[in-house]
């Protein structure tokens, strides 16, 4: 099947910018509250309500995606994103900057449709490593974005970041236009509001739970009740979703024993992906005095995620024969053992900034071929029809491991954290580290049980 000139680039173009843009709260939340004059919890929330709208919408849009409306919802999204970035530089308050956080954050759903175009319209061989590189393309677009934000924020100020936003999204939108093709005859798209709402709420008390550190500090009665909410919104969804006729998501085809285990896979892979990228993230701008740490401007620190990105595209792009030989569901055992091995470096090897570059480059490629393979191992028992529905819940497994990963490591270092001191002491970080090796044994283990069930 010949592919239309502009689809590839422009379905990989998509992912990657929903990437930047979800990713570009993380390094201006200090700069966010100097220019409101709000507190750095509340500046943490233009990241944390990008996560939340994303992992609500990637449902509801896989769903659409799957019927003959995906054309339609995809630049409506974008349109939504737009609007969402145009707020961000607008100068409103910062109730309207959280707004225009929360539809930016909607764009993070696109991601398993532009996988569902692929797969419609593209060859075999050439969908498959396109789609791997969408999936890359969502991981590995946070190394894009953080240094450019930090560059345009110590340049230009903190609108000048936001506007980056304006002007990929507006591009996106554009050759979405152009280039995407109508979708092909599919199951209906009906909307299922219940389940939508079941699900949205379930996830929502899920991610704030996992997504405030402080909750558990000052209000752990509160934070155990949005679990166990949380838990009992998600279990009603499921038994609603096996009777309904339209159902939101096959929730049959998500018991499939091949694709439980590669969504446990990627929940406990991306704890420990996000833990690492996190702490490596904080440790190199921890200033000097603290007695570790280079004190890197958040520019700096935001290239220290190039290597990142740069590893985690040249393992997507494997030549597909190698990742062919190896197989997919080996593919992610060795993915989380090249992940352990970032862990590893991190924490006998950082006490020069090139020690964390070369963390940070073998946790790229580590994340880049777990990303690649882990649309093959769904789709290989997944239906076209069923591809943006199912890969959207395995996006929003993934939303859900990064929240409890960037926890974890918050966790940790605040335990390190002496009283009366702003940093946590050196040791934390080894601690954090010992507690990404275990975790990526666990993935390692969980990917065998996969490739086991699959055979």
């Amino acid at each position: 099947m010949a592919a239309p000139r502009l689809l590839v680039p422009t379905l990989l173009f998509i992912a990657l910018v929903v990437a930047v843009v979800g990713s570009l709260g993380a390094p201006l939340i200090t700069s966010v509250a100097t220019d409101f004059g709000v507190s750095l919890s509340s500046a943490q929330w233009t990241l944390t309500i990008t996560l939340l709208a994303g992992a609500i919408a990637t449902p509801v849009l896989g769903r659409l995606g799957a019927g003959p409306r995906r054309r339609a919802a995809v630049i409506t999204t974008l349109a939504i994103v737009v609007a969402g970035s145009v707020l961000t530089v607008a100068p409103l308050g910062f109730a309207w900057l959280l707004t225009g956080r929360a539809a930016q954050g909607t764009g993070l759903g696109l991601t398993a449709l532009m996988m569902a175009a692929a797969r419609d319209h593209l060859g075999r061989e050439q969908a498959a490593t396109t789609i791997a590189l969408i999936s890359v393309a969502s991981t590995i677009g946070i190394g894009v974005g953080y240094p450019l934000a930090g560059l345009l924020t110590e340049v230009a100020g903190l609108r000048a970041a936001y506007a980056l936003g304006v002007l990929v999204t507006v591009v996106a939108l554009a050759a979405a236009v152009v280039a995407l093709p109508p979708s092909l005859p599919a199951r209906s798209a009906t909307a299922d509001v219940p389940g939508a709402i079941m699900l949205g709420a379930g996830l929502l008390a899920l991610l704030i739970a996992v997504s405030e550190p402080s909750l558990w500090h000052r209000h752990a009665v509160l934070a155990v009740a949005l679990i166990g909410g949380a838990a009992a919104l998600l279990a009603g969804w499921a038994a609603y979703e096996r009777r309904t006729a339209a159902p939101l998501v096959d929730v049959t085809l998500l018991r499939h024993p091949a694709v439980v285990g590669a969504n446990a896979a990627m929940l406990v892979g991306g704890m420990g992906m996000y833990l690492l990228l996190t702490i490596i993230t904080r440790y190199v701008q921890t200033p000097g005095p603290a007695g570790y740490g280079f004190g890197a401007s958040t520019f700096v620190a935001g290239l220290a995620l190039v290597p990142f990105s740069v590893m985690g595209f040249a393992a997507g792009k494997l030549p597909p024969r190698l990742r062919g030989k190896i197989g997919p569901n080996a593919m992610l055992g060795v993915s989380a053992v090249v992940v352990l091995v970032a862990f590893v470096v991190f924490a006998v090897a950082r006490a020069r900034l090139a020690d964390a570059l070369v963390a940070m480059a073998i946790l790229g490629f580590g994340v880049g071929s777990f990303s690649a393979a882990m649309p093959t191992v769904i789709l290989a028992v997944t239906p076209p029809s069923e591809t943006s529905s199912a890969m959207g819940v395995n996006q929003v497994v993934r939303s859900v491991g990064f929240a409890i990963g960037s926890a974890v490591g918050g966790f940790i270092l605040a335990a390190g954290t002496r009283t009366g001191q702003t940093f946590p002491a050196n040791a934390a970080y080894t601690a954090a580290a010992r507690a990404g090796v275990v975790i990526m044994v666990v993935t390692a283990i969980v990917a065998i049980v996969v490739r086991r069930r699959a055979s």
